[in-house]
């Protein structure tokens, strides 16, 4: 098992929160000398050659230290949260070059403004790490936040332009209108066709909100981290869910004016394929349970009913 490079997996008895201990006190050190670095470098006199090398020497320590801490945590704990951790780390190890690279390449006299940035980078990157989650669940649930947030907007686009008018592009044209002359310029309108097409989109777009949602309640009520299948599990979902939002968003942007029907149907046979597949795996996992299962039905229901309903709407001339 620890053939891949993976430490601490081979007697199975992995110990996460030792992990972290070891974790955060890598990423202080790099803070630490990160400040030191800096400070070093802020004032004249100059540290000696030596000086300067024994502090790039520590520094360069403190980030080998916090790579090879990352690369204790195993795959096993959970994909999704290994990629958080390894994101944190990476975006701490581009704070220090930066660093270095200003550091370097400024003149000595005083603390540039740059200087100051780029250290103020290397903590806030290191104070990211005090918000990670500390296991897969808690990893799976930042990645169905950030799903919310992308499809809720979408959603509130679309309602937005059809509250403000029959033209959505009137605040971008405005400017330019010569008197009260209404533009000719038919392909800016949303016509009564595309109107009743828009409906049922809406409906695909609130079930992906809505399957979001609960799946994020099921995660929290029954997500579990002490198998390995159901850490797999988490991740499935959590890998699957992450094509929602790109899906919605090509729905969303094809049904403004002008309308293209055949795209308006492929992609909302995309988004409700889909969805109907994360329902299949939400099913079928450990988070769903007797009191879940209800509304994975119904939704399943509601996305076939929605699509059907588009593509009568869309033919129905």
């Amino acid at each position: 098992q620890s053939s891949d490079g993976e430490a601490n997996e081979s007697d199975g008895a992995f110990n996460i929160s030792n992990f972290w201990d070891t974790l955060n006190q890598a990423v202080k050190a790099v803070s630490q000398e990160a400040t030191k670095l800096s400070l070093a470098f802020s004032k004249p006199p100059l540290p000696s050659q030596q000086d300067g090398e024994k502090l790039a020497d520590s520094i360069l320590k403190s980030v080998l230290t916090l790579s090879t801490v990352y690369y204790w945590l195993p795959k096993s704990q959970g994909v999704s949260l290994r990629r958080q951790v390894r994101d944190a780390t990476v975006e701490v190890l581009e704070g220090v070059a930066q660093l270095v690279e200003v550091i370097l390449s400024s003149p000595l006299q005083s603390l540039s403004q740059e200087q100051l940035t780029s250290t103020g980078g290397v903590w806030s990157a290191c104070d990211q790490f005090a918000q990670l989650p500390q296991d897969n669940k808690a990893a799976v649930l930042v990645v169905l936040s950030a799903q919310i947030g992308v499809v809720k907007d979408a959603i509130e686009e679309i309602e937005q332009a059809l509250a403000e008018a029959d033209d959505p592009y009137s605040d971008v044209l405005d400017d330019d209108q010569g008197g009260d002359e209404p533009r000719g310029n038919q392909d800016t309108y949303w016509s009564e066709k595309d109107r009743s097409v828009i409906g049922p989109c809406q409906g695909l777009m609130k079930a992906s909100a809505a399957c979001l949602r609960k799946l994020t309640s099921a995660v929290k009520a029954n997500g579990d981290v002490s198998t390995s299948q159901n850490l797999a599990q988490l991740d499935d979902l959590a890998d699957i869910t992450k094509e929602i939002s790109p899906c919605v968003d090509d729905l969303a942007l094809c049904l403004y004016p002008p309308m293209d029907y055949s795209g308006v149907e492929s992609n909302a046979s995309k988004l409700a394929t889909l969805l109907k597949k994360v329902l299949s795996i939400i099913r079928s996992s450990h988070v769903c349970g007797e009191s879940q299962l209800t509304w994975v039905q119904f939704l399943d229901g509601a996305v076939d009913h929605n699509l059907q309903k588009a593509k009568d709407l869309i033919h129905n001339s």
